[in-house]
């Protein structure tokens, strides 16, 4: 009975999570003349197709922009990150733990004070509204999360590893390359899934660093479909659907190679 009650109440959470999802999808493909309809209509009576038509001729240009933001991010973060993360778990500098805690400290600045001062810097420097612009601050934030999941990933991997390569006269670097990334492979994944996830749903370095830019990204994209004479609700949800898609089977593809990376270092042998 426990063991059913438990099970039921899993469902009605895991319903009620999941309940604004099957609303965007049921909107989007609802007719703007039922909309407003009282009661709400719980499955589309009369679909429509309009919203994703929009989709296709209005809001392509936004989704490649996104496309090219995460994985800008990723390459970014992975060419700092793993690097870092190795050398924290196998060089330990001196000074390895307070910068540790320096990352830690890095991730509780709010993305939107962060924002004002890339606003000032990228005026300065005539990267404003640039896609550039846009891949070098979200790394700012993928990266001190990259930088400890590759430390605890990294310094689980067995020492003997390491002194072998050093022992056959390989350089630090050549066993980085050629030792620790090949069996960083979960750490790699989670990284990169963080990252351009992180990219994708960017909105506040998005508004703020590239409002005005001629490449826009797709959070962008939807929010100019908001305003108060703007009655296109089945648009925006198209949007929404579509925007999800990449994610939703980032995460589904990658989640066991997550679920290892996240949780490497965690127990000690």
């Amino acid at each position: 009975m426990r063991r059913a009650l438990t099970t039921v109440a899993g469902l009605v959470l895991t319903a009620a999570m999941l309940f604004p999802v099957y609303w965007m999808i049921n909107v989007s493909f609802t007719k703007d003349t039922d909309m407003r309809a009282d009661p709400p209509h719980l499955f589309p009576s009369d679909g429509t197709l309009e919203g994703y038509r929009a989709v296709l001729d209005q809001q392509l240009p936004y989704l490649g922009t996104s496309l090219l933001v995460g994985l800008g991010t990723v390459a970014v973060t992975l060419a700092l990150a793993a690097p870092a993360g190795y050398s924290l778990a196998k060089l330990r500098p001196r000074g390895g733990g307070v910068l540790s805690f320096i990352l830690l400290i890095a991730q509780m600045i709010p993305g939107i004070i962060m924002a004002m001062g890339f606003y000032a810097i990228y005026l300065r420097a005539g990267i404003l509204n640039s896609v550039a612009g846009l891949i070098l601050a979200d790394s700012t934030i993928a990266v001190p999360f990259g930088v400890l999941i590759f430390a605890a990933f990294m310094s689980g991997i067995p020492e003997e590893l390491t002194n072998a390569a050093l022992i056959d006269g390989a350089s630090r670097w050549r066993t980085f390359v050629s030792v620790i990334l090949p069996v960083s492979r979960n750490a790699i994944v989670t990284v990169s899934l963080f990252a351009f996830l992180w990219a994708w749903s960017d909105f506040v370095f998005a508004a703020t660093l590239d409002g005005g830019g001629e490449h826009q990204p797709i959070t962008l994209g939807i929010y100019h479909y908001i305003g108060n004479n703007n009655q296109q609700w089945n648009a925006i949800m198209a949007t929404a659907v579509v925007a999800s898609i990449p994610a939703t089977l980032l995460l589904i593809l990658a989640q066991r190679y997550v679920a290892a990376g996240v949780t490497a270092g965690a127990v000690k042998d």
